[in-house]
């Protein structure tokens, strides 16, 4: 028989993100979203708890937890502010995730430590604005150019950006070469030719900063790829599909219907209350 229930360990790392989340968020939910605009000095904060590299290992600034530790932490987080949570999540299990599972011993150990401590957030860009339902096909073009490669192209809907140092971006290095033809990049902050939008404007999430990217002749050393030439869209679809992702979904939507059934029956009790008083018979 499986045991689902938590361990002691589990328990005390939902309580102390609930006690986190009940105190430093939930009394400015309303002024983050007003404002549209991420939380950035909470950024340490939860790197300190490590809550921005749950799975990863501690020698990259990682807490080396699993995905149950982490559906836990997005559930608490996301109970009291779900735009946030999508950062956080976002931030984890795609653009962090991607640079980890993809990239070389040195990119890990030049961005990991940053990405898990707070430093920064990660972003995560495939989606482009002629895309559609077909989130790979892509027009955002990297051609190589001796040791660099010259990227032109935009994406949108892109979670993080304006809190990233490290953007990573899926883009056509051959043209013909179909699936086989894409490949993947980290893009330091502030390189040249590589612009990001302002926060885009939302009727809800607005805590959490979704912005376009623009690349115009943007030259990204062939350092910065990560993985091989070609394999973007395979290393892509097993981010996408990976358990870390899936967990932060189902663990971002429990708490956003647990908080919709209770809006739902404060309100039902209030018209009752309400239908009981007005049905009494005057004196």
């Amino acid at each position: 028989m499986m045991n689902f229930e938590l361990t002691d360990d589990q328990i005390s790392i939902r309580n102390m993100v609930r006690a986190f989340a009940q105190e430093r968020i939930a009394p400015h939910v309303m002024e983050f979203d007003n404002s549209k605009t991420f939380p950035k000095h909470l950024m340490k904060e939860m790197g300190e708890l490590g809550l921005l590299g749950v799975f990863y290992p501690e020698q990259y600034g990682g807490s080396g937890m699993g995905y149950i530790e982490y559906a836990l932490i997005i559930e608490e987080i996301a109970a009291v502010d779900p735009s946030i949570a999508l950062s956080v999540a976002a931030h984890n299990s795609l653009g962090s995730n991607h640079i980890f599972t993809n990239g070389s011993e040195e990119q890990r150990r030049k961005y990991m430590p940053m990405l898990t401590s707070g430093e920064s957030l990660a972003s995560w860009a495939l989606t482009e604005p002629s895309g559609g339902s077909d989130a790979f096909g892509l027009k955002t073009v990297a051609r190589r150019d001796g040791d660099f490669y010259v990227l032109n192209g935009s994406k949108t809907f892109i979670t993080n950006p304006n809190y990233s140092k490290a953007h990573v971006v899926m883009a056509k290095t051959d043209p013909e070469g179909g699936k086989a033809g894409i490949s993947a990049f980290v893009i330091d902050d502030g390189t040249p030719g590589f612009t990001v939008g302002a926060p885009m404007d939302k009727l809800g999430m607005r805590a959490s900063d979704t912005a376009e990217l623009f690349l115009e002749d943007c030259r990204v050393p062939v350092a910065n790829r990560l993985g091989k030439e070609g394999h973007g869209y395979f290393d892509s679809l097993k981010i996408l599909d990976g358990g870390a992702s899936a967990s932060a979904r189902c663990a971002w939507a429990l708490p956003v219907a647990r908080s919709s059934t209770r809006f739902a029956m404060r309100r039902n009790a209030r018209r009752s209350a309400k239908k009981s008083t007005s049905s009494r018979p005057s004196k």
